[in-house]
């Protein structure tokens, strides 16, 4: 209970300023890419009320996981929305039972690449850190109930907007060095501002957190039972206002209180930091080591092997975007990020993304042979790589910075 109240004042601190200074997949839980209709529905509905408007998330069948069309359309709708003097407040929440949103749709990258479609690809990454950057830095209070799986890009697109609802059902991961990627849509920026050494904890294993653990650390600022979800949404709907207050108010009336129970991987903080403070990671490895080998905790051993299943290249490179992260701001976050995914997509120092998508999404074999399976092969000239500018030929990510943050 005493390291949690350590936490306690930092999450207080995270839900008034929130992420921005305003400024996941889960696969024990695939979708399908083969129901009929996967393609030809409306992936991004809107449901209008007389002060407000919400974008719901349409793919079921894909546990609602993002698309180039969903993230361009996402861009068009918050936009006109914040122009329309009309709307007051903007809400997200996902049309499935299971996910509000499970992340890029790394399946149709991987075939995009698989079919030389480079161009296709990096203009989805485009769009969607564009539309993460409009978010973080909106100007009308936003909404997002997060109910259900939230990983990867699902993550990007909800936690840097004002009030994030999370539930009894809730599932936040960043899984992404499992398949030979990095945490991106912003992970780089929201994981560094988590408390003491969290963020690389989450990052280099991919480990969940429930919707109570998501609240305790501060990437969540309300839950609810899911039961409750019906009247909170019917409340929110009435609101005439776009005063973040009534927003506020409205929320919490259906609000629980709730700390986390005593499994909770944020009871093991300090266990955390003196591990993840490490400067590389064949120092947080040993330490992990050194720290199973003396106490026989089952929990250090399963962390350690969950680390050994990530490709080495990524645990590197994933590393350094957070400790870079803690030091930027959004835009540079979500620009640096642009030019590692343009590098893992390039493939010109590992095709391990798509052999991690292979291994765990389309042939399911759970056995990625990745280029580099040692850290030590890992060099820091291969790192650097992933961070340097794109150079002449290719176009740096465009935000929208001087529009939306004058003052920057």
């Amino acid at each position: 209970m005493q390291k949690l109240k350590l936490l306690l004042p930092l999450r207080r601190s995270l839900q008034r300023n929130g992420f921005v200074s305003q400024q996941t997949r889960s696969f024990s839980a695939l979708p399908s890419y083969t129901e009929p209709g996967y393609l030809q529905q409306e992936e991004v509905l809107v449901e209008g009320r007389a002060n407000s408007r919400a974008a719901i998330l349409n793919r079921p069948s894909a546990l609602n996981a993002l698309t180039a069309s969903m993230a361009a359309r996402l861009n068009r709708l918050y936009e006109s929305w914040e122009e329309n003097s009309d709307i007051g407040f903007v809400m997200m929440k996902g049309g499935s039972n299971r996910a509000f949103c499970s992340g890029t749709d790394v399946v149709a990258l991987y075939q995009l690449l698989n079919e030389g479609k480079t161009e296709e690809s990096k203009a989805f990454f485009q769009s969607l850190y564009k539309f993460v950057y409009v978010l973080g830095t909106y100007l009308k209070p936003h909404v997002a109930i997060m109910d259900g799986i939230v990983m990867g890009g699902g993550a990007g697109i909800s936690l840097p907007g004002m009030f994030r609802v999370v539930t009894d059902r809730t599932v936040f991961s960043s899984p992404e060095v499992q398949i030979g990627f990095h945490p991106d849509a912003g992970a780089s920026y929201y994981l560094s501002r988590l408390p003491g050494y969290l963020g690389e904890y989450l990052a280099l294993t991919g480990e969940k957190l429930n919707g109570v653990e998501m609240m305790a650390c501060g990437l969540a600022t309300h839950y609810s039972p899911k039961e409750k979800l019906p009247w909170i949404e019917e409340r929110l709907g009435n609101l005439i206002t776009d005063d973040r207050s009534v927003i506020e108010t409205s929320l919490a009336q259906y609000g629980s209180l709730v700390y986390p129970d005593s499994r909770s991987v944020l009871h093991e903080i300090e266990t955390i930091d003196s591990i993840f403070c490490h400067d590389t990671m064949e120092e947080i490895i040993e330490a992990l080591e050194n720290k199973a080998a003396e106490s026989n905790n089952k929990w250090l051993t399963m962390v350690l092997n969950k680390i050994r299943e990530a490709s080495p290249l990524s645990l590197k490179v994933t590393l350094q975007s957070i400790r870079e992260g803690r030091f930027q701001t959004l835009d540079q976050c979500l620009a640096r990020e642009y030019r590692t995914s343009l590098k893992f997509i390039s493939k010109q120092v590992s095709n391990d993304f798509c052999e991690g998508v292979r291994a765990r999404l389309v042939d399911k074999d759970f056995a990625p042979k990745w280029s580099l399976t040692k850290l030590e092969e890992v060099t820091n000239d291969m790192v650097a790589s992933f961070f340097s500018p794109l150079g002449e030929v290719e176009p740096e990510l465009n935000l929208p910075v001087s529009v939306r943050e004058p003052d920057v």
